[in-house]
């Protein structure tokens, strides 16, 4: 295990990897200028100006322009001068989510508004695949790819998207320090070193997909949902769904209980399908999850505290704050618990079941404002899109 790996895992509660990742490229770049420059020129993002003075920080925090409904705070950002003139870097760093909430169009426009820059650049850098630059997110959005969109943006915006993969080979080749060296094995581990070609693993899952997902299904089947339905009021049409999966790393069935859906909503299923490394396991359970703009937030923030306080065993918090942030509560286990049981389906049933009994009692005694489910004639899972620029982030 990697120094990086035994230094995150000290961290309490919710592990800040992509943050924690970010802070350790940036001062490893910091260090190696001359790495960095290599790494721009290499994937032709800059040309071979003698740049005299580098400046790199991160979680540089920006005042939201008229048109952005909040601030925004950058991963990386890159100043490069030559003396007469600046270059200006934005980097968007992602490991396990993807760009929600349309955070580089919201960049492209803060470097768009920035005075006095010769180069405007926005680099998005992941570790899964996430295309960005020839096509909608959404057919129905009406803004443009994010290319095209920072291209027409005045000044223009140069969009570059790169993979993390990319980067290890880079890095592997051309520095050999013992920083490098934990760089490398921090990557490796948290599989940012795979590149284009398929595993045994990988081969494993798609023979297996069809059987794991029916398996998953069943779990979640009538039973399971009239329970959920009768307890919060509904069930979103069309969920569980594999976009659910497919974005957020879950599988889940949910409702909203606020008018603007996802202010105030819960899931019930399975979470973190997508883990770090092949050691972890997924966690099942039901989650109430806050945006952090709602406008009870504070009161809601409050009562999902005392919970924890008082029932410390049985719930977890996440983002429990009152700066803007998604903040909910967990009452979940993790899917090894239910290995040695000789009915697996049966038991993770029965769990679910219990979990939607323990969000009613703790909806009941904790909260004074009433909660109405979404009906299943109402919405459908589509309302996940409709809402894109609103919907939750994965939670860790």
């Amino acid at each position: 295990m990697s120094l990086f790996t035994n230094l995150l895992n000290l961290h309490l509660g919710n592990k800040p990897r992509e943050d924690f990742f970010t802070e350790i490229v940036a001062y490893f770049l910091s260090l190696n200028n001359d790495i960095l420059l290599a790494w721009l020129k290499h994937h032709s993002i800059i040309s071979d100006d003698n740049y005299s003075s580098i400046n790199i920080s991160t979680q540089q925090e920006h005042k939201k322009l008229e048109s952005h409904p909040e601030d925004s705070r950058l991963d990386i950002a890159v100043e490069l001068s030559t003396g007469l003139n600046t270059d200006v870097i934005f980097i968007e760093s992602k490991i396990g989510a993807k760009d929600g909430n349309n955070a580089l169009r919201k960049y492209a426009d803060i470097l768009s508004n920035l005075p006095n820059v010769r180069h405007r650049i926005l680099i998005y850098i992941t570790r899964d695949y996430d295309p960005k630059d020839e096509f909608k997110q959404y057919d129905y959005d009406p803004k443009p790819p994010i290319k095209e969109y920072c291209l027409d943006l005045s000044p223009k915006v140069n969009f570059f998207q790169l993979r993390w993969y990319q980067f290890y080979s880079f890095l592997k080749e051309c520095a050999f320090d013992i920083l490098t060296q934990e760089i490398l094995i921090f990557m490796r581990n948290n599989r940012m070193s795979q590149n284009n070609q398929f595993s045994s693993v990988d081969l494993l899952t798609m023979v297996n997909f069809n059987k794991t997902l029916n398996l998953m299904e069943s779990t979640l089947s009538e039973e399971v949902q009239q329970e959920f339905k009768l307890a919060f009021g509904g069930v979103i049409k069309g969920a569980a769904s594999r976009t659910q999966w497919k974005w957020d790393e879950r599988y889940i069935i949910y409702t909203h209980f606020s008018p603007s859906t996802w202010d105030l909503w819960c899931g019930l299923g399975y979470f973190n399908l997508n883990p770090s490394n092949l050691t972890d396991y997924p966690y099942l359970g039901i989650f109430l999850q806050l945006s952090q703009r709602f406008g009870q937030r504070p009161k809601i923030i409050e009562s999902m505290q005392k919970i924890i306080n008082d029932k410390p065993n049985l719930w977890t918090p996440s983002n429990l704050k009152v700066l803007p942030a998604w903040s909910g509560i967990f009452y979940r286990k993790s899917l090894q618990e239910f290995l040695s049981e000789e009915n697996h389906v049966s038991a993770i049933k029965l769990f679910f079941q219990e979990s939607i009994k323990e969000l009613k009692t703790v909806q009941e005694q904790y909260f004074d404002f009433p909660w109405k489910g979404v009906s299943i004639e109402t919405a459908t899972e589509v309302d996940k899109e409709e809402y894109s620029d609103t919907s939750p982030s994965p939670i860790a």
